[in-house]
């Protein structure tokens, strides 16, 4: 399987056991690269601005409690 139509197909026939444990898989996967992703942009200071922004806007009382 090397494109994404093959890996569509393969698992439009999935049972649906094997379709559920896919899905949590995918779930987990998508969730350690986001994460990955995450902690790469605060390493790299892609998050700088919009931390500095929240701050001020903190600061100047702009923010609401959840």
């Amino acid at each position: 399987m090397n494109t994404v139509k093959e890996i569509e197909e393969a698992i439009s026939k999935l049972p649906r056991y094997d379709l559920a444990a896919l899905r949590t898989w995918l779930e987990g996967f998508d969730a350690e690269n986001w994460d990955e992703q995450f902690e790469n942009d605060a390493a790299s200071g892609k998050l700088d601005k919009l931390a500095q922004k929240a701050l001020k806007d903190y600061q100047a009382k702009k923010c609401k409690e959840l």
